[in-house]
C-alpha cells in the first residue's frame, strides 16, 4: 500500500523528525544498515537547509521501484519542497562539501554524491525543490543527476498527512510498449490504499497489452476492492505514438512543441461501474514532449509549468514543483495528491509505485 511520510519543517525540532522517517523509509523499504544511515544523512541536510535557508517548508518521503528490476526492489524517494527566496548560486550550492549558516557541513553536493539520484529546481522567489533517491547499493561509478533518456517519476502526498495515501502510480517496461499508470482509490486511508495498490500490482502482469485490455482487467481485479479512478498512457516504442485511456477523475496533459493539451478521461470506477467501451486516445510522441498524470487533490484549476529548465529535470522534480505551485504556501493538497511525469527521449530511469510498502 501506499505508505507515506509528509513532515512539516517549521523550526529546527523538526529536523529529528524527517531523519527519525527517512530511517524508518529505509526500513519498510528493506535497505541494509549504511544505506539507511545515508537516506538518513540526506534527509537532515535537507531538512536543516528548509529551516536555515528557506524559513521552513516540508519533506515528502515515498517508497519508489527502480525499473526495470526484478525482482520488484523499494528505494526511498526524499522530496523537499519550500515557497523560499531560492538559491542565488546552485552551482556554488551543489558543490561538494559547500555549506553555510553552520549547517552539518555535508551540503547539496554530498548529497548528490552519496545518494543513487539527486536533482533540484529553484527559482528567485518561488523557492527550490529537491529530490534525492537512496536505493540498496551505493551509486556505481560516477553519479548522475538528470540523466538524460525516457524517465519517469512522481510525488505522492496523503490528504492531512495521513499515513497512507489512496492514490498510487508505476511505470512498467513491456517489450515495445512503456506503460504509466496513475491510481485514485475512493476515498482516504488504508482501504483507497488497497485499492490503488491492487492496480499498480496488476499492472505488472499485464503492461503488453493495450490501454483498454489493462484497463478492463483492472475492473475485474479491483471489484474485491473498493475501487479506483485509473488513468493508463502507454508508449509504443516502435511506432512513436502515445495511447491514452482513463476511467474517473484522472487528468492528463500533455506537452509537444511548447504546447499543452488535456487528454480526456471517461466516468466511471475501475471496479465498480466501468463504461461498456473505453475510448483511447491515440497522438504522436515527439522527442520534446512531456506527459503529466495527475489525480484530483490539485486544485481544478492549475497553469502547468513552461520553464525549459524545469522542464529537464527528474521527472520527480517536476512533479514535485507542479503539486507545490498548485496550491498555496500554506498548504498546496486537499485530498490525497499524487503526479506523475513523463518525458524524454530514450529508454531507463526510475519507476514509482505510489509507495507500496
Amino acid at each position: 500500500m501506499s505508505r507515506v511520510w509528509d513532515v512539516p519543517v517549521d523550526d529546527s525540532t523538526r529536523v529529528r523528525d524527517v531523519r527519525v522517517a527517512a530511517e524508518a523509509a529505509g526500513e519498510c523499504a528493506g535497505l541494509g544498515p549504511h544505506r539507511i544511515a545515508t537516506a538518513a544523512l540526506v534527509a537532515t541536510e535537507l531538512a536543516t537547509n528548509l529551516v536555515r535557508h528557506a524559513d521552513g517548508g516540508y519533506v515528502v518521503i515515498n517508497l519508489v521501484e527502480r525499473a526495470p528490476a526484478e525482482p520488484r526492489r523499494l528505494s526511498v524517494q526524499l522530496v523537499a519542497l519550500d515557497h523560499g527566496p531560492g538559491i542565488p548560486d546552485v552551482a556554488a550550492a551543489m558543490r561538494d562539501g559547500y555549506t553555510t549558516a553552520s549547517s552539518l557541513g555535508a551540503g547539496l553536493g554530498t548529497c548528490r554524491r552519496i545518494a543513487n539520484d539527486f536533482d533540484l529546481h529553484s527559482a528567485p522567489g518561488r523557492g527550490t525543490v529537491a529530490v534525492a533517491r537512496i536505493d540498496h547499493e551505493p551509486p556505481a561509478g560516477r553519479h548522475r543527476t538528470a540523466a538524460r533518456g525516457l524517465r519517469a517519476g512522481g510525488v505522492n502526498v496523503p490528504l492531512g498527512r495521513a499515513e497512507y495515501s489512496g492514490d498510487a502510480w508505476s511505470r512498467v517496461c513491456a517489450d515495445d510498449r512503456l506503460t504509466l499508470l496513475l491510481a485514485d482509490g475512493l476515498g482516504h486511508g488504508p482501504k483507497a490504499a488497497e485499492a490503488s495498490g491492487a492496480a499498480v500490482d496488476a499492472l505488472h502482469g499485464v503492461a503488453d497489452r493495450p490501454p483498454a485490455e489493462i484497463l478492463r482487467h483492472l475492473g475485474r481485479t479491483l471489484r474485491r476492492t473498493r475501487g479506483a479512478a485509473v488513468a493508463v498512457a502507454q508508449l509504443d516504442l516502435g511506432s512513436g505514438r502515445l495511447h491514452f485511456a482513463g476511467i474517473g477523475n484522472v487528468s492528463a496533459r500533455l506537452r509537444t512543441d511548447g504546447t499543452w493539451k488535456a487528454m480526456l478521461s471517461q466516468p466511471g470506477i475501475v471496479g465498480a461501474q466501468v463504461p461498456a467501451s473505453v475510448s483511447v486516445q491515440r497522438v504522436p510522441w515527439q522527442e520534446d514532449s512531456l506527459l503529466l498524470l495527475h489525480s484530483d487533490g490539485l486544485p481544478a484549476r492549475w497553469t502547468p509549468p513552461d520553464d525549459p529548465v524545469l522542464l529537464g529535470c527528474d521527472p520527480a522534480v517536476v512533479a514535485a514543483v507542479v503539486l507545490r505551485d498548485a496550491g498555496s504556501a500554506a498548504r498546496p493538497v486537499r485530498d490525497d495528491t499524487c503526479v506523475a511525469v513523463l518525458g524524454g527521449g530514450g529508454a531507463g530511469g526510475w519507476s514509482r509505485h505510489g509507495s507500496e510498502g
